[in-house]
């Protein structure tokens, strides 16, 4: 049987911390602290739900990250 798999670390980061900032600012943050991917979704979007080890996603009105959260 084949062992499974374990998924890499997420970074140690706090997603609030990227409330505020401009889409395009965050986004190079995010990936400079180790994410391995960042979503950034207008306000109301349809997404799936699943959790993605070292994903980080943006809810983005006007240009600017109004929340932020992992997965």
């Amino acid at each position: 049987m084949a062992p499974i798999p374990t998924p890499p670390a997420e970074p140690q980061d706090s997603p609030e911390g990227y409330v505020g900032l401009q889409a395009a600012d965050a986004e190079r943050l995010a990936q400079q602290r180790g994410w391995q991917v960042v979503r950034s979704l207008p306000p109301g979007a349809v997404i799936t739900m699943e959790y993605r080890v070292g994903r980080l996603n943006f809810e983005v009105r006007g240009g600017r990250v109004a929340r932020a959260w992992k997965g």
